[in-house]
């Protein structure tokens, strides 16, 4: 509910930017804001998560796919995700979120989406997005083919993802997942 403002604003101001190509690097400029703090004055490890949200709403927009996974009733679903910080920001700093696509796999897109302020990364993280749709996950190649988006040759995840993908894996749904210690 945090975000409900931002999400409305960017619902409405996508069309006055530039489009994007699916695989082009999304930027969306940003400011900290008294609810993205905590108590120490800075954006809170949690929110920004919540802020690569909508980076990654902003490309799909712009790109003109997310109009078409909508029509197929197909949701976006985050798999994973994982960040890196390196420096704090702190309330009323300008910064962009910065969002690409690095990575296919048969279920997932790879996105590596970043905080910048004056062209430095202080945050970066690492998401496996997938599709649900009415009957279940959809396969990347045939969302791929939907957005009739043309694939980058050189479009390689860095080696690590697959690794991290599987060890960090959960059992599926449909399956028990009892929590012991």
């Amino acid at each position: 509910m945090h975000m409900i403002f931002r999400l409305i604003l960017l619902a409405f101001a996508w069309r006055t930017r530039p489009k994007l190509g699916l695989f082009d690097v999304g930027r969306m400029p940003m400011r900290a804001t008294l609810t993205d703090i905590d108590f120490a004055g800075h954006i809170n490890n949690g929110m920004y998560f919540s802020i690569f949200d909508l980076g990654r709403f902003d490309l799909l927009l712009r790109a003109g796919a997310w109009q078409r996974i909508r029509r197929r009733r197909w949701q976006p679903v985050v798999q994973a995700e994982t960040i890196r910080f390196r420096k704090s920001v702190e309330l009323g700093t300008r910064f962009e979120i910065e969002s690409r696509i690095v990575g296919l796999d048969e279920r997932h897109a790879f996105l590596e989406q970043r905080i910048v302020v004056d062209g430095e990364v202080y945050a970066s993280g690492m998401i496996a997005a997938r599709f649900k749709g009415p009957k279940g996950p959809v396969p990347m190649s045939e969302v791929i083919d939907v957005l009739g988006a043309d694939v980058p040759a050189d479009l390689r995840e860095p080696a690590w993802v697959a690794d991290w993908l599987e060890e960090t894996r959960l059992p599926s749904a449909r399956r028990p997942a009892p929590s012991t210690w």
